[in-house]
């Protein structure tokens, strides 16, 4: 998700970027990682000027040509880390999420009765706060058979910084979240933090993935959640993603993205429900 921050931080004032360079950055990006800043200018030099100053490039010119030449990985995750945000709370969207408990969790719980395998994925998970959610709804429902079911959710970002907070599984808890949830699937920390329970935590597997890649995971998913994610993409790039998703769905199952997207009228899904598609 792009950073709406303010432009700028640190001790240095924004470097200036040639249209030229900003246009191949941007270029780069969006070719790359799908994210369009086409009218990101100001951003992309507020949040990138201040780390090449300091790992030493005397110009943007200098740093675009060495990332374009090299793609050198610790550059790009400079990159990812400084033009990704990862602005994401438990119960977002809590009508989606309930849509999700009251709906589709007892449709694909009965249909996996034989397995008792799940297949779900938070594609562009942020900091964790959304799989984890899923993981305590998953456990709500199955109770007492939790242990008798493989549940683990895949969670991925192309956000190394994002990836290690949401591993780390440490939070202040806003006030919508249960108070029995807060009891069962939380451990209170030091200064009003909470850790997520072990129990959640091993119910989730992390790992980077750029979602313009090939989706090739070992099975295919009864439910893939990617919410404010594609928002930044533009249609072109929105189409291809949600078709490799479609093809990643099992029959029957479902994609949910945000509130504040919409899939274009020649989808492969079917509409369900407000944000939640079906196979």
């Amino acid at each position: 998700m792009i950073n709406q921050e303010k432009p700028g931080d640190g001790a240095f004032s924004p470097m200036t970027i040639s249209e030229a360079d900003f246009k191949r950055l941007a270029t780069f990006i969006q070719s790359n990682y799908g994210i369009d800043l086409s009218q990101k200018r100001q951003l992309i030099t507020g949040r990138l000027s201040t780390s090449i100053k300091q790992r030493g490039y005397k110009s943007f010119s200098d740093f675009v040509n060495h990332l374009l030449k090299t793609k050198d990985e610790t550059e790009v995750t400079l990159l990812l880390d400084k033009l990704t945000t990862n602005y994401t709370f438990f119960m977002r969207e809590k009508d989606h999420l309930d849509y999700f408990r009251n709906s589709i969790i007892p449709e694909i719980v009965r249909r996996h009765q034989r397995d008792k395998i799940l297949s779900i994925w938070s594609a562009g998970c942020s900091t964790g706060e959304e799989p984890y959610n899923i993981s305590m709804y998953l456990f709500d429902y199955l109770g007492s058979q939790a242990n008798q079911w493989d549940t683990r959710l895949l969670a991925t970002d192309i956000s190394n910084r994002a990836l290690t907070a949401a591993r780390r599984g440490i939070y202040e808890l806003p006030d919508t979240i249960p108070p029995e949830w807060r009891k069962k699937y939380f451990v209170p920390g030091p200064n009003g933090s909470f850790s997520v329970s072990p129990a959640i935590k091993n119910n989730v597997i992390f790992q980077p993935f750029n979602l313009m890649d090939p989706i090739r995971f070992r099975r295919k998913f009864d439910v893939i959640f990617c919410r404010n994610v594609m928002i930044y993409f533009d249609q072109p790039t929105k189409d291809a993603l949600v078709q490799r998703f479609y093809d990643a769905t099992v029959p029957g199952g479902y994609l949910l993205i945000s509130y504040s997207e919409n899939l274009s009228q020649n989808t492969p899904y079917r509409r369900l429900a407000p944000a939640t598609f079906q196979k």
